[in-house]
C-alpha cells in the first residue's frame, strides 16, 4: 500500500523536486561566484552572509511545495481514493507524510553536493572555512519543519485553512487598529514573531545566520 501511495505522490511531485534540487544545488556555486570578487576575507564573509536568507527561504519553499503536492491528488479527487482504501485516516496520513519525507532527500543531497563543490574549489580565502555539512543539516531540518507545518495545514479542509489565514490576518489588522488609535504604544506583532521565530520558537531554525563560509 505504501509503495502505491509513494508512486502516485512521486508523479505529482517529481517536477517540483527536480526544479528545487537544481536551484539549491546552484545557490552555493552562485554565492561563491559573487563572493569571489571580494577584496578581503571580511568582504568575502559579508558577501556569503548576504545569501543566508536565500537558504532559509529555499528550505521553506521546498517544504511547502512537497507538502502541497502530497495532498494535491486527494483534493482534486475529493478524497474518494483515500476513503475507498481499507486504511484508517491516521495511517493514510502517515503514509502520505512519510512519502513526502522521501522526496525531501534529493533536495538535501543537491544542496550538499553544491556546498561540497564550494568547499573543494580552492577559491575560499586563507583563514576561512566552509561548513557544507552543517549548512545542509540545518537546511534539511528547516525543510522538515516547513513540510510538517504545511502538510498539516494542507491536510485540513478549506474551512480550517481559511481559519488559520484569518487568524494571521486578524493579528495584522489588530496591530493596524492599535497604531491608528493608540499610536506606537502597543506592539502585538513583535512578541508574536519573537515567540515563533526566536529560539526556542517552533520556527527559530529559519532565523539567525546561515553561513556556508565563515572564520
Amino acid at each position: 500500500m505504501f509503495s502505491a501511495i509513494l508512486w502516485s505522490q512521486w508523479k505529482a511531485t517529481r517536477a517540483l523536486v527536480l526544479v528545487v534540487t537544481v536551484l539549491v544545488f546552484a545557490a552555493p556555486l552562485f554565492s561563491l561566484q559573487v563572493a569571489y570578487t571580494a577584496f578581503s576575507p571580511v568582504q568575502f564573509v559579508s558577501s556569503m552572509q548576504s545569501f543566508g536568507a536565500l537558504y532559509s527561504i529555499m528550505a521553506a519553499v521546498a517544504g511547502l511545495l512537497v507538502a502541497l503536492s502530497a495532498w494535491r491528488l486527494d483534493h482534486a479527487g475529493h478524497h474518494v481514493y483515500a476513503l475507498a482504501l481499507p486504511l484508517s485516516r491516521a495511517r493514510y496520513a502517515a503514509y502520505r507524510f512519510t512519502a513526502g519525507l522521501v522526496f525531501l532527500l534529493p533536495i538535501a543531497v543537491g544542496l550538499l553536493i553544491g556546498c561540497l563543490l564550494v568547499a573543494i574549489s580552492g577559491l575560499i580565502p586563507d583563514g576561512l572555512h566552509a561548513y557544507p555539512i552543517a549548512l545542509t543539516l540545518r537546511f534539511t531540518l528547516a525543510a522538515l519543519v516547513a513540510y510538517a507545518v504545511f502538510f498539516a495545514i494542507s491536510a485540513a479542509t478549506n474551512k480550517t485553512a481559511g481559519m488559520i489565514i484569518g487568524v494571521i490576518a486578524s493579528l495584522f489588522f489588530a496591530q493596524y487598529l492599535l497604531n491608528v488609535f493608540a499610536g506606537n504604544t502597543y506592539d502585538i506583532l513583535e512578541p508574536t514573531v519573537n515567540f515563533i521565530f526566536v529560539r526556542p520558537g517552533i520556527l527559530s531554525v529559519f532565523a539567525g545566520r546561515w553561513m556556508l563560509v565563515d572564520a
